[in-house]
């Protein structure tokens, strides 16, 4: 299995330099369609329902004071295998030249995040984790 580092590392080294909020939307959308078409996850670190959509907590402490994340900024390498790049350039295909807040606002009105933050005011602070279960769920009816 991938780590989320990988995963950032591959996208940064496919598209170039990005915005560490898109960066972190397009890792989401790589590891939920990836479980969608491979049944299984990507990475293993969890993903939390932040204020601005879904965040990998340990990539956002890696990024964290970077606005702008550029190629090599995770080491310049990845540990992929075939699926998981083959999952993360048709994310790319689709996702990729989205604006970041057009992300944040899709991941806003699907249920994975939605259901994670019920209780929770928009825009307050939240820790809790966007399950496989309700991704796969979700992404699956698409």
């Amino acid at each position: 299995m991938a780590r989320v580092f990988d995963v950032a590392e591959f996208i940064l080294q496919s598209c170039g330099p990005m915005s560490a909020m898109k960066l972190q939307k397009l890792v989401y959308y790589s590891l939920a369609w990836h479980l969608v078409w491979h049944e299984r996850l990507m990475f293993g670190e969890p993903v939390e329902a932040w204020a601005n959509g879904p965040v990998v907590r340990d990539l956002y402490h890696r990024h964290q004071g970077n606005f702008l994340v550029e190629p090599g900024f995770f080491g310049g390498v990845w540990d992929l295998n075939g699926a998981e790049v083959d999952s993360i350039q048709k994310v790319l295909s689709f996702y990729g030249n989205k604006d970041p807040q057009w992300l944040s606002n899709l991941t806003h009105m699907e249920d994975p995040w939605r259901h994670a933050r019920v209780g929770i005011p928009d825009g307050e602070r939240c820790d809790r984790v966007i399950s496989a279960e309700s991704m796969l769920e979700y992404y699956s009816s698409l």
